[in-house]
Formats: C-alpha cells, sequence, structure tokens
C-alpha cells in the first residue's frame, strides 16, 4: 500500500517543498501559509481599527454638555464652550477629504480653561473624551523642559497618548490631551537674563509645532531613557489639546485692564458693573500674552473659558448630586461590605466648611472624606455584627481632628 504523502491543507504543498509543516487534528498548514495568514490579519485589524475611528460618537452640542452635567456641577459658560469647541473639532475631523482647491479647510481650535485649582477642568475634559471614546491622556506641564535638560521632552505628551491607544497611531491621531498647569511654562520675564529660562518661553516654543499640526517622531518609550528604540511618527493635526491652569494673579492684569477701559463719565457706573469676586469671567488672549504666555501660543489656542470659583452651595452638590459623587462612592464601598453608610445633614456641611476653610476645593472633599471614615473602613470590615454606620457632626469633628489637614494653617 502506498505511503499517503503529507501536504498543506490550504496550498497544497507537500513536505519536501516546505520548510515547516504543523499538523491539526485533521490538517496541516505551511510556513508561507502562516506567514501569509499573519498579513492578511494584520491588515484586517487595520482596517476595522479605521473603521471604528470613522464612527466617532459625535453628538451635538447641547446633548455633550447635557452628559457633562451628570458628572460636573455648574460652570455652564464653561460647558457650552467646551461643547461647542469639541464638537466642531470633531466634526471637522469627520468630513470627507477637500476634493477641490476652492473648497474651506477648517482650522482646529485648541482651548484653553482658566479656574482656580479644584473646579472641575480636568474632569470636564476627562469627561468628553469618555463619552466620545476616543483616547485621552492628561500631560503635566510642569514636568517638561527644553530638549536637553534634566526634565521632559515635550514630545513625551505624546508618548502618554500612544501609550493609552494601546499604541494605534491612526486612534491616537484623533485623540484629546489635556495638558495641565499649562500656567506653570509662563515667561518668566522680559529681562534679559544670565539663567536660560529652560521650562518657561522654551518649552512653549516646543509646544507650537505639536498645537499647530506637525508630523513629530515620537519614542514609544520615552526618548532618553531609552535612545536605541525605534521612533514612532504621529501627526498631531487632528488632536485637540485642551490646556488648564490657575494662572495665580491674572485676576490684577484683569483689574488693571479694565479700570484703564473704564474712563469718562460712566466711570463710576461701568466700575459698580464688574464683579471684583470673580475676575476671572472677563479674561481675554491679551490678560493670558501679559501673564506670560508667548503670543503664538495664544494664537494656536483660540478659545479661551473661565470656570467659576466653587461656592458652598456648589461644594455641597458636588458632594451628594453628580453620578460619580464621592457620597454615593463611599456608600458603595460600604456596601459591599454589607453595611449601610447614611451621613447626617450637619456633616455634609461641616465637611464643605472644611474644604472653603482650607481652601481646598473640590479635592480637598474627597480627602476631608478619607480622614472622617478611615477608622470605620479599617475596623468595620472585620466587625460582622454591625450592619449600618451613621456618621454624625460630633463623630466626623472628632475624626476630623486626628487628620493633617486639621493641623493646616489658614492662608
Amino acid at each position: 500500500m502506498a505511503k499517503k504523502i503529507e501536504r498543506c491543507s490550504f496550498c497544497g504543498r507537500e513536505k519536501s517543498q516546505t520548510n515547516v509543516l504543523i499538523a491539526g487534528l485533521d490538517a496541516h498548514i505551511c510556513d508561507y501559509c502562516v506567514t501569509q495568514a499573519q498579513a492578511i490579519i494584520k491588515e484586517e485589524l487595520s482596517s476595522k481599527a479605521k473603521s471604528q475611528l470613522s464612527k466617532i460618537e459625535l453628538q451635538k452640542p447641547f446633548e455633550i454638555k447635557k452628559h457633562i452635567d451628570q458628572y460636573v456641577i455648574g460652570q455652564d459658560e464653561a460647558k457650552k464652550t467646551l461643547a461647542v469647541a469639541v464638537y466642531n473639532h470633531y466634526k471637522r475631523i469627520t468630513q470627507p477629504p477637500a476634493k477641490k482647491e476652492d473648497d474651506v479647510e477648517i482650522e482646529k481650535s485648541n482651548i484653553i480653561l482658566v479656574g482656580e485649582t479644584g473646579t472641575g477642568k480636568t474632569l470636564m475634559a476627562r469627561t468628553i473624551a469618555k463619552m466620545l471614546k476616543v483616547p485621552f491622556a492628561i500631560a503635566d506641564a510642569t514636568v517638561l523642559t527644553e530638549a536637553g535638560y534634566v526634565g521632559e521632552d515635550v514630545e513625551s505628551i505624546l508618548t502618554r497618548l500612544l501609550q493609552v491607544a494601546d499604541y494605534n497611531v491612526a486612534a491616537a491621531e484623533k485623540g484629546i490631551i489635556f495638558i495641565d498647569e499649562i500656567d506653570k511654562i509662563s515667561r518668566k520675564g522680559d529681562n534679559p537674563s544670565i539663567t536660560r529660562d529652560v521650562s518657561g518661553e522654551g518649552v512653549q516654543q516646543a509646544l507650537l509645532k505639536l498645537l499647530e499640526g506637525s508630523v513629530v517622531n515620537v519614542a514609544p518609550q520615552g526618548g532618553r531613557k531609552h535612545p536605541e528604540q525605534k521612533m514612532i511618527q504621529i501627526n498631531t493635526k487632528n488632536i485637540l489639546f485642551i490646556a488648564g491652569g490657575a494662572f495665580d494673579g491674572i485676576d490684577k492684569i484683569i483689574a488693571s485692564r479694565l479700570r484703564t477701559n473704564v474712563i469718562g463719565y460712566s466711570y463710576q457706573k461701568e466700575k459698580e458693573s464688574v464683579d471684583k469676586d470673580n475676575m476671572l469671567q472677563y479674561i481675554a488672549p491679551p490678560d493670558l500674552k501679559k501673564f506670560g504666555l508667548i503670543p503664538e501660543i495664544v494664537g494656536r489656542m483660540p478659545v479661551v473659558t473661565y470656570l467659576h470659583p466653587l461656592k458652598r452651595e456648589t461644594l455641597k452638590l458636588i458632594l451628594t448630586e453628580p453620578k460619580n459623587a464621592l457620597i454615593k462612592q463611599y456608600t458603595k464601598l460600604f456596601e459591599m461590605d454589607g453595611i449601610k453608610l447614611e451621613f447626617e445633614n450637619k456633616v455634609l456641611d461641616f465637611i464643605v466648611d472644611k474644604s472653603i476653610e482650607f481652601k481646598l476645593g473640590a479635592r480637598g472633599l474627597r480627602s476631608i472624606l478619607e480622614g472622617i471614615l478611615n477608622d470605620a473602613m479599617f475596623h468595620l470590615p472585620s466587625d460582622e455584627k454591625i450592619k449600618k454606620l451613621t456618621i454624625s457632626l460630633p463623630y466626623a469633628e472628632e475624626q476630623f481632628n486626628k487628620t493633617n489637614i486639621a493641623k493646616l494653617k489658614v492662608a
């Protein structure tokens, strides 16, 4: 009886004609077919990723703001401005490419959010990115320095976005980058100095090529620690940049500008109409320039909006109202251990008052709550008898006084 010849079930090659013939249960596959199949899979996955990106879940500005309202309390002006800017940006990049030379080319509108710490700048940007289902990365401007100096290069911002997108370049090129603390890279002064401003104007100049849209070589693992790695090219043309900063002291610049503009017989009337408690609402691009941002940066981030300082009523709503409100989060944590957590209304007022007293903003609410509940979270999971915990004002005051926050001196 003739011996059965083993051959590839896909291409029909005999075993002698292949380098490797892999045997399955009832079939074989050769190394040539494996290589070809790998190329087909790679192409299919790439086309699938691109088709998914072309279906960005873009909603109208009103719907975007309505979604942000579920997570961020107040700040209606900033929400509207942000919603319109994001809608226009993604409407621009999802449109078909221009076919005629006379077609209008829409430029992207990067955004600057100005507001005190803890007012919701980062949360707003993150909420929008999550809703649109696009890659979102947060970069801290304070660690950026000019190339060649200790610190991080500007290109490291894109490395973070690339990592979030799981190294899918097509996805990263349609993402959102939030640059936090952008006010910290402001120019230190107009006077020449023997000391170089390596984390100020130089960083702003390096940021320009990212903001305006250009092809940038990015080190996938970070440039300085792995100099031998292969660079990846990313086009920043369709990446939306949102910058946030407290711009401490800019209120004096705004106040100075408003006073110089108010002259003549209507001086007193105009002066009275200015809200001195919230000068940020009158912010304009020239104020950012005077603060220390170079004109080119201001020009490439044309959308400027502000966030109101958080008032007592707003802080209390932040504790209880949003989808991810802090009280809801801690209630859920205790619920996982079979304990029902409740707060007296006076406790919520106490937490808000302490956050205002120590000027901690919305971020301080979590720190204060953590301090009050820390002992309970340590002991109660081991005590199966307790099924309900009600936080009273005396208990909250006692636990808060044990924390380091209570030892802070009010400025």
